[in-house]
């Protein structure tokens, strides 16, 4: 028995000596910006980690392979995010947040607020909801500094800042939240930049080139090395004016196996004409990007 209390001790020290000394490798590790595109399949999803260590989510996937790609990139005891963006609320964007919500504290959720009545809108409405409120009293009285989930509506012209990293909201120009859209939300998205020393990465969801005609007339700085190709490809998408206004040097495309035949030859052609390098999830699989501030390097 006495045995069986020793080994069960030098266990709990030697995964308490592991933490620590990943907690110690963690503050001491590379100072670069991590922007790593996920193969979710046929839907959008990124993860940021700023030289400070803050971690960022853009877009969920249609499944929970986000789940799989956080456990690869993430120590297993770290179950918490700082900031999660969702671009819009349609399921190949949002499906593997719902999972993420189910299992990690998220610090600050931003998106639209636009309103939808199908299924996972109603489980993303509760989940979020569930979020903003403390787990137990227990817990309100043993951690003095918890607090919920804080919901963010996203409005063109602010800015958050995650120490070195600027994250510029650029679009949509109005305040959805609360708003029931008949049409697709497509063009209602959240259209964010990441800009980190001179390095910058332009997400833009899955807005059409409507959207991207008025980001353009704006008069909005759109300059930026990465671009991640609006949805997954579309012909609607990705038009010669807005790649004039981004000139971006390389296009990330988020695609997986569909029907829709994304990545369509229209825009491949749009993106090749003026030499951008052209990466994608179904062929290249995760495309992980380094940042130093001054050059960006694919892993």
């Amino acid at each position: 028995m006495q045995k069986k209390y020793i080994l069960a001790i030098a266990g709990f020290l030697f995964c308490l000596n592991v933490i620590c000394w990943g907690q110690i490798f963690a503050l001491t590790g590379d100072r670069l910006l991590k922007v790593d595109f996920l193969d979710v399949g046929q839907g959008d999803s990124a993860f940021i980690q700023t030289p400070q260590g803050h971690q960022i989510i853009i877009d969920g996937g249609p499944n929970s392979a986000l789940l799989q790609k956080l456990s690869e990139r993430m120590p297993f005891w770290d179950k918490s995010i700082d900031l999660v963006i969702l671009t819009h609320p349609e399921k190949d964007h949002m499906t593997g947040l719902l999972d993420l919500l189910s299992k990690y504290k998220v610090d600050y959720f931003l998106w639209t607020g636009v309103v939808k009545k199908d299924a996972e809108n109603k489980k993303l409405a509760e989940l979020l909801d569930k979020a903003q409120q403390p787990v137990s009293k227990f817990l309100m009285a043993s951690l003095q500094n918890f607090s919920g989930t804080k919901i963010i509506t996203a409005d063109s012209g602010e800015e958050i800042k995650a120490g070195n990293l600027l994250i510029d909201i650029l679009y949509p120009f109005e305040n959805l939240a609360g708003k029931e859209l008949k049409n697709t939300s497509n063009d209602a998205g959240v259209v964010v930049k990441l800009i980190f020393g001179e390095n910058s990465f332009l997400f833009t969801g899955d807005i059409s080139s409507k959207a991207e005609k008025e980001l353009v007339n704006s008069g909005e700085n759109l300059l930026s090395d990465v671009l991640k190709v609006a949805h997954h490809g579309s012909k609607y998408s990705t038009s010669d004016i807005f790649l004039s206004a981004v000139k971006p040097e390389i296009a990330v495309i988020e695609v997986g196996k569909n029907s829709y035949g994304h990545p369509t030859p229209e825009t491949l052609q749009r993106l090749e004409k003026p030499g951008i390098k052209v990466l994608r999830t179904d062929i290249n699989g995760d495309i992980d990007f380094v940042s130093d501030g001054y050059t960006i390097k694919i892993k």
